[in-house]
């Protein structure tokens, strides 16, 4: 990932792991899903560790002394593990699972694919999956290593799941990047499209005005019929326009500005063919 990419990964996290839950079952759940093998090497997931292990409610004053070195680590340790997630509220279940993201979990936002896993214990990866699914949140798992990994690489579906677990500034700014990213990547395919198209028409008419060349030197131009001759002629005057262009211009069908340009580069091609060569009227 570039810097500013780590960066907005960082700052997602660093917003999920800010919220302060109202409820005390929210936070008993928060808890229960940040307890396991849980590292805490980022600042701001420690304090959430620590907040949650001291059980401070909003509202109430923090105590002021500095955590001792380690606080941290033991602070995730004692986290309860239980949750009852079958009879539990969406709400709680949201917390949980928030606190399984920040806890287990990692996004990645390198060149613009968005990829966000869990990694778990085998077993619980599999039950992540089905409590995802309750909320519309299709996911994958595989082993690797022996752990379970639960993942996404939608980006739809990574901010849905962001934005249900309290994605805020962090997350409008994720999906602006992704809009721009997309725009652009829109744009750059209607402009390339559109220089091929380009291309390819200068190409043709290029060797549409070599080939009426070829048949106004050695004179059999003026032996073609009336709608060939007058098709050249306007080629001639117009050598950028295209078939419908040229057909709306001569009052005739797209198809038909289209045979007599291919015929006209078919004789200069093969210059014994009598391709749409006019019958001459018989001598009296």
């Amino acid at each position: 990932m570039t810097t500013a990419e780590r960066d907005l990964a960082d700052a997602l996290r660093a917003e999920l792991a800010a919220i302060d839950p109202p409820r005390r079952c929210c936070r008993a759940a928060e808890a229960a899903g940040m307890a396991g093998t849980f590292a805490p090497r980022r600042r701001t997931i420690a304090r959430v560790a620590l907040r949650l292990a001291r059980g401070h409610v909003p509202g109430e004053t923090a105590p002021a002394r500095p955590a001792p070195a380690g606080a941290a680590t033991e602070a995730a340790a004692s986290l309860p593990a239980g949750f009852d997630w079958e009879r539990s509220p969406e709400h709680c279940r949201v917390a949980y699972l928030r606190g399984r993201f920040l806890a287990h979990g990692s996004l990645s936002l390198a060149s613009g694919r968005t990829h966000l896993e869990f990694v778990l214990p085998v077993e619980e990866a599999r039950e992540l999956c089905e409590r995802l699914r309750q909320f519309q949140l299709e996911a994958g798992w595989r082993i690797r290593r022996g752990r379970g990994v639960v993942t996404w690489k939608s980006v739809e579906t990574v901010g849905t799941f962001l934005r249900l677990v309290g994605g805020g500034a962090a997350l409008l700014e994720l999906e602006a990047r992704q809009v721009s990213r997309s725009v652009r990547g829109d744009l750059n395919r209607v402009i390339n499209a559109e220089s091929a198209n380009l291309q390819r028409a200068v190409a043709a008419a290029a060797r549409h005005l070599e080939a009426i060349d070829i048949l106004e030197a050695d004179g059999r131009l003026a032996e073609q019929p009336y709608l060939v001759r007058l098709v050249a002629d306007a080629r001639r005057e117009e050598p950028e326009a295209t078939f419908s262009e040229l057909a709306e211009r001569l009052g005739i069908h797209r198809s038909a500005v289209q045979r007599a340009l291919d015929n006209i580069e078919r004789l200069a091609l093969h210059p014994d063919e009598r391709v749409g060569k006019r019958s001459r009227s018989r001598a009296d």
